[in-house]
């Protein structure tokens, strides 16, 4: 698996998801679907460099308390869509009092592996979420000229699973689709160890940081968690894109024909 990073200094984890094999033998074109952490305080390298790479859209999977505290850089001639996949902050861990959070994670080493799962069933589960993924899905098909980039926080959950969407009606390996999603470990690597540097030098115990790393981390479980799901409350992706998210033969053969080289 050949993965394209792009050049981009200001944004955690940049792909373009040109050059993976879809239906057929196609490859996805380049220029085209671009998958990031979130866009704000962006250089104007960077700025200049997703303008010249041909990009029209933005958008942003995070809910509105993760928008009102952190907006979207405007970047000229880009078009701004928020289609949160969440109504809760995904940000701070979990629900309710942070604090309260905060002293479950340095007591149990697995609190945030448990609120992992619950999150990545709940993105599948939950009526708002495949709403939005209906919507972006929606989206991409009424885009056919220039890139789309969708993004929430460090671009690894949320904009992972819509990755794993698109890339699975596109007709990508399921393999790929995994090994694509994991890849944001690698990408992340720097952001983890100079965070749980930070948490180390404020006194955190070894379980804060466990969890901590849990929750900058994407995992083989997570994202079983949402397959399972769907295979046991939907009867697997075929019906779950169908009977949830309302994709049409029509839907799909318009993704295929905007983002599949010809053959």
């Amino acid at each position: 698996m050949e993965v394209n990073i792009l050049p981009l200094k200001t944004v955690r984890n940049p792909r373009d998801l040109g050059g993976y094999v879809g239906n057929n033998g196609r490859k996805i074109k380049m220029h085209k679907l671009l998958r990031t952490g979130k866009v704000n305080n962006l250089s104007e390298h960077d700025k200049k460099f997703l303008q010249e790479y041909g990009l029209k859209k933005i958008i942003d999977l995070r809910s509105k308390q993760e928008r009102e505290n952190c907006p979207d850089d405007k970047i000229e001639g880009v078009e701004h869509l928020s289609i949160p996949l969440s109504e809760i902050d995904n940000t701070k861990g979990g629900k309710g009092n942070i604090e309260k959070t905060f002293a479950k994670y340095r007591q149990d080493q697995y609190a945030g592996f448990k609120m992992m799962c619950e999150r990545y069933h709940g993105h599948i589960y939950k009526e708002h979420a495949q709403n939005a993924m209906k919507k972006i899905l929606e989206t991409l098909a009424n885009t056919p000229n220039g890139a789309v980039l969708y993004h929430c926080s460090e671009g690894k959950d949320r904009t992972g699973l819509v990755t794993v969407m698109i890339l699975y009606l596109l007709g990508v390996d399921m393999e790929v689709i995994r090994q694509d999603y994991l890849y944001s470990n690698v990408m992340l690597n720097n952001y983890r160890a100079k965070r749980d540097a930070k948490f180390k030098e404020n006194g955190e115990n070894l379980t804060f940081r466990s969890n901590m790393r849990t929750l900058g981390s994407v995992s083989d479980a997570f994202l079983d968690t949402s397959l399972i799901t769907i295979e046991k409350e939907f009867g697997g992706m075929d019906k779950f894109m169908k009977n949830q998210l309302g994709v049409t033969p029509e839907l799909k053969e318009a993704l295929c024909d905007i983002y599949l080289e010809k053959q």
